[in-house]
């Protein structure tokens, strides 16, 4: 992890919006699983993981939220269809949500990704990042 905290008040960030398809109606319907891979792929991108909590909805799906030092990730899921909206925004260039967005795609076994980025806060001080 890098020591220069350059990065510290710049207002800037990539936010990812994603559509999983394709998933397993078990994977998306398993809250233990979601919150460990959510986390884990956080971390593989950069993020920081500050805490993660989930809420199972009957008779099915789950949403996931995680807290990251860079801002927050979330995944709600729709078992009956196989199919899973995600949301990941990070500040800063240290963390790279739209990979993220493809290493939790992978573990979900989804079919290719449906992703946008929005590019949000001030445009002079943002970094170039590649996705999608």
């Amino acid at each position: 992890m890098p020591t220069d905290r350059s990065d510290v008040g710049v207002f800037s960030g990539t936010h990812v919006l994603a559509e999983l398809d394709g998933v397993d109606p078990r994977l998306l319907d398993d809250e233990t699983f979601l919150r460990s891979t959510l986390a884990h792929t956080l971390t593989e991108a950069g993020a920081t993981v500050c805490d993660v909590i989930a809420h199972r909805f009957e008779p099915q799906g789950v949403t996931v939220l995680a807290m990251l030092a860079e801002s927050h990730a979330s995944v709600h899921t729709y078992p009956e269809v196989g199919a899973a909206f995600v949301d990941v925004f990070t500040c800063g260039d240290r963390a790279d949500p739209a990979h993220a967005v493809r290493l939790l795609g992978d573990a979900l076994g989804s079919r290719p990704v449906t992703m946008s980025t929005v590019r949000r806060g001030d445009p002079a001080r943002q970094t170039t990042m590649t996705g999608g």
